[in-house]
């Protein structure tokens, strides 16, 4: 009966014969009776707006937390991985979760960059990094200091235009 009951869990649940795309991420605990629950019908378009950084230099952005939390989420209730278009803009305070290691250590008292592993988990479940040209300028970041993962477009507002011009959802600054 105890077997039963947890393989049906894994059913219902949405993980059999699959783990979560960000292993070590955070998912969202289930809620009995809950209405409202992700749609693996449903094409997800959603870009993600960082514009603050974490409240210390050595904890993990807040909104990356978030945004593995909803991609596992997603696949934890049935989303397939082509469902879940999910883009990230990163500016303003933000802007530094995007430097290397090194750099990072250099601009932060030898701390090291908390948000790497992160950033290479969410990139590696599909999820599309971008960062503001003009903030990236402004920073006086050296372009060969961007983690791989990170894409360096003109202006965080050109892209979040254009990305919700294509159908995406924003979720994040104002």
């Amino acid at each position: 009966m105890k077997k039963r009951f947890a393989v049906g869990m894994l059913l219902a649940g949405g993980l059999f014969g699959q783990s979560l795309p960000i292993p070590d991420g955070p998912v969202a605990r289930d809620v009995a009776g809950a209405k409202e629950m992700p749609d693996p019908s449903i094409n997800y378009k959603v870009v993600f707006d960082i514009a603050t950084a974490a409240a210390k230099v050595d904890e993990v952005n807040p909104m990356l937390l978030a945004i593995a939390r909803f991609v596992n989420t997603l696949a934890k209730n049935g989303v397939a991985a082509d469902h879940r278009k999910i883009a990230v803009v990163i500016h303003q305070q933000g802007t530094p979760l995007i430097l290397n290691n090194e750099a990072f250590k250099a601009r932060n008292d030898g701390h090291d960059n908390p948000n790497i592993a992160m950033v290479r988990s969410l990139a590696k479940a599909g999820v599309d990094f971008r960062v503001c040209g003009q903030s990236v300028l402004a920073n006086k970041i050296d372009p060969k200091t961007i983690q791989p993962e990170i894409e360096l477009d003109l202006w965080a507002l050109t892209t979040l235009v254009n990305l919700e011009m294509r159908g995406y959802v924003r979720v994040g600054a104002n």
